[in-house]
């Protein structure tokens, strides 16, 4: 099912919206300009969707308990398994933001209290591990994930783990964070963001399951590539000025280039690294995602299309 912004926006019109625009400056991320109005038009009738599907997840759950005689399972003060949501597309793209927006929008709607956020970033392989295979320019690809235990994390929280531990990534420090850890304990809706979540089985994979397996919805956030270049290069100079500034960040040796070689350098990364991963391996998995939003050359939602159930 296709829908315009018009037809979009009036999916919900009843549903509330309790953010501001200090909310939203908070939470979008750098580069990104999504300002209350396409929150307003496209974000708060998605919430209302979400929250219309999860609840309907959580009778089927019942329903079914009741079939099966194991009613009395969850009664017995067990909770129902996190509805897992993810959020997949192109660095750059935007999709942190709708992320992290969609997860203050859920929170504050009375029958969604608890959602948590992980992004998969946390799941790439340790710098040294990816220079003793060859991969740091191949970083976001889907073989420089430890794809493994990202599986079993999701695993774990859809199985009705109490806690289940998610690895932290330094974007100053560009590695893997030693020893320290974000702690999912069993929220009512799990967002999980990241480039390659609904890959398909690699060739030779230890296990023909897949991340998107555990999906209860999935967004994938699209627009067309020489936009997304555009994005990343106006982000990479503003990075320049902020945190590559920074003596401890891994880029620090941007920051001093000029306008013209940091523009260069950006087109470079994206040349070579961004773009090969983005037309290989993230944007043939657009057709999987439950929901498609399209962007236009404006960071403005165009097109939603969803799948029917």
């Amino acid at each position: 099912m296709e829908f315009d912004r018009e037809q979009w926006a009036a999916l919900a019109a009843s549903a509330p919206l309790p953010l501001t625009d200090e909310d939203v400056l908070r939470l979008r991320a750098l580069g990104d300009p999504i300002d209350l109005e396409e929150v307003d038009t496209i974000l708060r009738p998605l919430t209302a969707l979400l929250s219309l599907y999860r609840g309907a997840m959580a009778g089927l759950h019942s329903a079914t308990d009741r079939f099966l005689g194991s009613a009395g399972v969850q009664g017995n003060g067990q909770r129902p398994t996190p509805y897992v949501i993810g959020v997949a597309g192109s660095v750059a793209v935007g999709k942190s933001s709708i992320s992290r927006i969609l997860r203050e929008l859920m929170s504050r709607f009375p029958d969604i209290p608890e959602v948590q956020l992980v992004t998969t970033d946390g799941f790439l392989y340790p710098n040294a591990e990816l220079e003793r295979r060859g991969l740091m320019e191949r970083k976001g690809f889907p073989e420089s994930f430890d794809r493994r235990s990202l599986i079993r994390f999701v695993q774990e929280v859809k199985s009705g783990a109490e806690v289940v531990r998610a690895p932290v990534y330094s974007h100053l420090t560009y590695d893997i964070v030693p020893e320290e850890f974000i702690e999912v304990r069993q929220p009512q809706v799990l967002i999980l963001e990241g480039l390659n979540l609904l890959q398909p089985p690699m060739p030779g994979a230890y296990s023909p399951l897949v991340v998107s397996d555990f999906f209860d919805f999935s967004i994938y956030v699209h627009a067309q590539p020489e936009d997304v270049k555009s994005w990343y290069i106006q982000r990479f100079l503003q990075l320049r000025e902020t945190a590559f500034a920074n003596p401890e960040s891994y880029f620090h040796k941007y920051a001093a280039l000029t306008d013209e070689q940091a523009i260069s350098e950006a087109s470079r990364i994206w040349d070579t690294i961004n773009a090969p991963n983005l037309l290989a391996n993230i944007a043939p998995t657009r057709g999987r995602a439950t929901l498609v939003l399209t962007k236009d050359g404006r960071h403005r939602m165009r097109k939603m299309r969803l799948r029917k159930i």
